[in-house]
């Protein structure tokens, strides 16, 4: 049987996905998040004489559907109007055997353009899975958490950068010159102080907070875990009953990272992960927010529910061993929301 390589963290007590399958071996670390340590960090900048300069054409993003930190990329990418400046492909949204003769199982690409839709082949490097890509990025990394995104350099043929925050970052102001929307700024000056603070408590307690609650190994930990994260929705909830977004009347960062997890929750955390306190159409600010940031222009581009659903069902077969995959509430995101009512 598949199973994902997971570190159960004592502090939480729930298990730490590896975002990779081997077996199912324990190791005892400390951790704070679910989030899949990066090992390139690479800086792309608008200087062109930077090693990573900010040039049309250069860079490839490989992103799945179904995973939130790749998404809020994607996401990014398309609401700066960079999808003619940086090219990207989608992978197949379940988890398949990497390499012959090893149990390790993570994301492989589609074996031609129609087998699978929404998930194409690898056109820059032919690659068969993302961890293909790793290796040839650095072919003494034979083992390690080969996530998604990917930020690939064509030009030098290697990984810039697999880190999601950063990745973002670069995205909102070193293609400015390239961008369709350059005045778009998510990540503006005068509101980073709050962004940051907002950014602190989002992460460890939602973002990470549904892997949490989901992989918990104790009923303590559980309960632990799931109350810590319905506070937390508790507490934006409130801060959306009295303004549009999370820093005020302006769409940011902050938004985009709770967007992508908000929009996974009842479909899937619910019932997936046992978050099953409360939906997210049940709160009446959360949910009509959902929506308002579904409806900005690039985003619902950026969501494949089907791909969502197929793969949490699908690539935790500890969690949900014979694969099946609920039918949904096939909830519009497209439908009228009250948000506008805040900046009129």
């Amino acid at each position: 049987m598949l199973a994902i390589l997971v570190n159960p963290v004592g502090k939480f007590g729930y298990l730490r996905p590896a975002w990779h399958s081997t077996k199912p071996i324990q190791i005892r670390a400390m951790a704070q998040s679910t989030v899949p340590s990066s090992s390139f960090h690479g800086v792309i900048s608008s200087d062109p004489s930077a090693s990573f300069a900010a040039v049309p054409g250069r860079y490839h993003l490989y992103i799945s559907y179904a995973c939130p930190w790749a998404s809020r990329c994607f996401t990014f990418l398309k609401i700066k109007g960079l999808d003619e400046v940086i090219s990207y492909t989608v992978v197949k949204p379940k988890w398949e055997k990497t390499k012959e003769g090893e149990d390790h199982s993570g994301w492989v690409f589609a074996t031609s353009e129609t087998e699978e839709s929404g998930a194409l082949p690898d056109p820059v490097n032919g690659a068969k899975s993302i961890r293909a890509l790793y290796e040839l990025a650095n072919p003494a990394l034979t083992s390690g958490k080969f996530s998604v995104p990917v930020l690939w350099d064509k030009k030098l043929k290697t990984i810039v950068n697999n880190e999601s925050g950063e990745i973002i970052r670069m995205f909102n102001s070193e293609f400015n010159e390239f961008a369709k929307n350059p005045d778009l700024d998510l990540y503006p000056p005068h509101l980073r102080t709050k962004i940051d603070e907002i950014n602190d408590w989002i992460l460890p307690n939602i973002n990470s907070g549904v892997y949490k609650s989901g992989f918990s190994q104790t009923q303590e930990a559980y309960d632990a875990n799931v109350k810590t994260l319905f506070e937390s929705l508790e507490r934006a909830e409130e801060i959306l009953s009295k303004q549009r977004y999370l820093c005020g009347n302006t769409l940011t960062e902050a938004d985009i990272r709770l967007f992508v997890t908000l929009i996974r929750f009842d479909e899937v955390y619910a019932v997936h992960f046992k978050c099953n306190k409360k939906l997210i159409r049940e709160y009446p600010n959360l949910f009509n927010y959902t929506k308002d940031v579904y409806q900005f222009p690039g985003v619902s581009e950026t969501v494949n529910i089907d791909h969502i659903k197929r793969h949490y069902y699908g690539s935790h077969p500890w969690i949900n061993p014979v694969g099946l995959v609920p039918v949904g509430s096939n909830i519009d995101y497209s439908a009228p929301h009250d948000r506008a009512r805040f900046t009129q």
